[in-house]
């Protein structure tokens, strides 16, 4: 169980680097230390539907085809993104501090009739950004949203060789059953509690504020550089001019 003033402590360590200037390079994304506490992650909205649609078509064709199950193309990526429904389902991201979503998670509920109960559970992590638990940490962060939404059962349909997300799902206490190319997991959930509800709160609150913060960062930051471009451009200038 995650406690409040862990999460509290996790959000002040997730902020403290927002006024160093982002890095350029995708490899400096990789860090050594390991993740906070408590990741930042928090629900998407329509609004950011062209972030996911950037995170996912970023994918290269073998993390597409563990991530769809097949090879999907520009154009199947383009449709799933546009055909999310954000009043239905849940999406959770992790943002860097570039505002590059790095992560996401696709808790999707069952439309069939008797199955309401049902969610299934999907996943897609950078390159960049692999090795410090983001899938395990997206996978706890939905379980406990359909928890705390009367959900009994989570699922994850994956092909049996990919091996991180039946490695998640074990992990979490959920039954894999292999067929062939493909496997499934389900996961049985507890009922929703006080505690797991609070918590879900805190953890929302935590995300929206880390958001905020390094979308403030990102704007201060753009207009240091501007300030800074203005500025070489005025000395060249300068420079130029006949004494």
């Amino acid at each position: 169980m995650v406690y409040p003033k862990n999460l509290i402590k996790a959000s002040l360590e997730a902020g403290r680097g927002f006024l160093r200037p982002p890095l350029d390079r995708d490899s400096d994304i990789v860090v050594t230390r390991s993740a906070p506490v408590i990741v930042p992650i928090r629900s998407l909205g329509a609004n950011h539907r062209d972030r996911i649609a950037q995170h996912l078509l970023s994918l290269d064709d073998n993390d597409r085809y563990l991530r769809f199950g097949y090879l999907a193309q520009d154009g199947h990526i383009q449709q799933y993104v546009n055909a999310l429904d954000f009043d239905r389902d849940e999406i959770f991201g992790i943002y860097n501090r570039k505002l590059q979503l790095i992560a996401m998670a696709h808790l999707a509920y069952a439309k069939t009739e008797g199955y309401e109960s049902c969610a299934e559970f999907g996943v897609s992590v950078l390159p960049s950004a692999r090795g410090r638990g983001y899938g395990a940490r997206l996978f706890d962060r939905a379980a406990m949203h359909a928890t705390n939404d009367g959900v009994s059962q989570m699922f994850i349909h994956a092909l049996s060789e990919n091996a991180a997300m039946l490695a998640i799902a074990r992990n979490a206490g959920a039954t894999v059953e292999r067929d062939g190319s493909e496997s499934e997991a389900y996961l049985r959930l507890p009922p929703a509690t006080l505690d797991s509800r609070v918590t879900e709160l805190i953890e929302e609150q935590i995300a929206q504020t880390d958001y905020r913060l390094k979308v403030q960062a990102k704007q201060f930051w753009s207009f240091l550089a501007q300030v800074q471009e203005v500025r070489r451009a005025a000395i060249e200038a300068q420079s130029r001019t006949p004494s």
